[in-house]
């Protein structure tokens, strides 16, 4: 997915058990970010990083979205632990992570294997991807991701 694409649609639970589609999300920023794992250092630094801005996201008028393979009840664990105020989506058939493309062969002290690169997608009011941040790197994306937003507002 590059930028000027319309977003997929989709689908997918979030860590209530609620189902939640994107483009309900119309008229509003979205910030789909896709990670590997609740509970590890960087999937847990990302998330917190988004908190920690999600009252700038929130006055731009930005819904934050992350997604990972985890199930519902990995994601409730993760966001109370944490005290996410966005929501997580489950995506256990890796269905979504493949239309967008991030469900990907990686490489492990040589051992390959299928999972989730991580990749944020800013999608405008109108459903269209602006910004593609392909294997982000955790530190400071939040405010990358926040500065592209305010770019897009301005």
């Amino acid at each position: 997915m590059t930028a000027g694409e319309k977003a997929p649609d989709f689908t997918l639970p979030d860590q209530n058990g609620n189902p939640v589609t994107l483009s309900a999300f119309r008229g509003k920023k979205v910030i789909l970010y896709f990670y590997p794992k609740d509970n590890t250092s960087g999937c847990t630094k990302e998330a917190c990083d988004f908190r920690d801005h999600f009252p700038d996201f929130s006055s731009a008028d930005a819904v934050i979205l992350g997604v990972s393979k985890d199930g519902q009840k990995s994601h409730a664990n993760f966001a109370a632990k944490y005290q996410l105020p966005f929501t997580l989506l489950s995506d256990e058939s890796t269905e979504v992570m493949q239309q967008y493309g991030v469900w990907q062969e990686k490489s492990m002290y040589g051992r390959k294997y299928m999972g989730t690169v991580r990749t944020t997608f800013l999608i405008d009011e109108q459903g269209v991807i602006q910004k593609v941040w392909p294997k982000v790197r955790v530190t400071g994306h939040a405010e990358q991701v926040l500065a592209a937003l305010r770019e897009l507002t301005a």
